[in-house]
């Protein structure tokens, strides 16, 4: 059986569509179904049961989970912005120790979500080497406790058996229950599509232009097909980037986006608000070259024919991801 936590979230659930395009149905889906996009994320999926976390966990601590060959744990806060530094501490860290500790015990495939956040303003650079671990320094709550469970594992001497996979900006069909933390795209479809014109943050920072900063944006499906990659070899471990290696800026993004809708271009640059401003990153981009030494080596789809993908396949229809 393989367990997907947050399942019936954005990368979650297209995890199990992907699984589900193997043939694999045998899938125990950990998440709450609190939000209607939520429902419609799993509709079409295929597997035995779910259940939520706080049942799953009880599950794990008393030991009366069974039959578990892969653990892959995507659920957490995601949200950048969340300061209750409590609730990221059991969320994103307490909690994937738990699983971490199970799965360690039972020889179980233990695959979790890191983040890019965990990287900071890129002072220290985007090297996926546990060597750097220690150098990093988050921006927000939410990158730490992310950095606070791989420095827990790095303590622990156990990132030689488990994965943790630090995903850089993804966008994609279901993510749409994600309020404030929806991708560029997806916010930025509906501007245009409200407005005719896409929003963007000014640049602070005289060597970025306005609409200049840039990120390391990958497409959901090949988030995905990195993600899998590690259950296919299971004789790889440790961190690893997951990203495309090349840094776009919103200005290629919205042009992508206004390609993808067939109109012209039409960008607003707007104040950014002071309660990012100062945890705001301007650069990301994942170095990929331990992941492709490692035998991976799918090419990522390029961002424009990403986003025409996203806006024809998806947005435009309002559709999910379906078999």
């Amino acid at each position: 059986m393989i367990v997907v936590t947050g399942g019936a979230g954005f990368i979650g659930s297209a995890l199990v569509h992907a699984l589900n395009q193997r043939g694999c149905t045998g899938i125990l889906i950990v998440d709450h179904e609190d939000h209607p996009e939520k429902k419609n994320n799993l509709a079409p999926l295929k597997y035995s049961r779910r259940i939520d976390p706080d049942t799953f966990l009880a599950q794990v601590r008393d030991g009366s989970l069974k039959g578990v060959d892969t653990l892959f744990h995507l659920g957490a806060c995601s949200s950048t912005t969340e300061t209750d530094v409590d609730f990221l501490a059991r969320n994103n860290v307490q909690f994937t120790q738990h699983l971490a500790r199970y799965c360690l015990d039972r020889d179980i495939r233990f695959i979790y979500a890191s983040s890019a956040a965990t990287y900071g303003d890129g002072g220290q650079g985007y090297s996926d080497d546990i060597s750097r671990l220690e150098r990093l320094q988050p921006l927000n709550p939410y990158g730490q406790s992310k950095q606070d469970f791989d420095l827990w594992a790095g303590q622990e001497g156990v990132l030689d058996r488990v994965v943790g996979l630090k995903y850089f900006n993804v966008f994609g069909p279901n993510e749409y229950h994600k309020e404030d933390m929806r991708s560029m795209v997806l916010k930025g479809y509906e501007q245009i599509r409200e407005s005719g014109k896409i929003r963007l943050f000014k640049s602070y920072r005289p060597e970025y232009g306005d609409g200049e900063q840039v990120r390391d944006f990958i497409y959901v499906k090949d988030a995905v097909a990195m993600t899998l990659f590690f259950l296919d070899r299971p004789e790889v471990c440790g961190l690893f980037n997951v990203g495309t290696g090349q840094a776009r800026s919103w200005n290629d993004l919205a042009r992508a986006l206004f390609a993808a809708m067939d109109r012209e271009v039409n960008i607003e640059i707007i104040e950014m608000p002071d309660a990012i401003r100062k945890q705001y990153q301007y650069h990301t981009c994942a170095e990929i070259g331990k992941i492709q030494a490692a035998g991976y080596t799918r090419p990522p789809l390029p961002l424009a024919q990403a986003v025409h993908d996203y806006v024809t396949g998806y947005l435009i229809p309002g559709t999910h991801l379906a078999p």
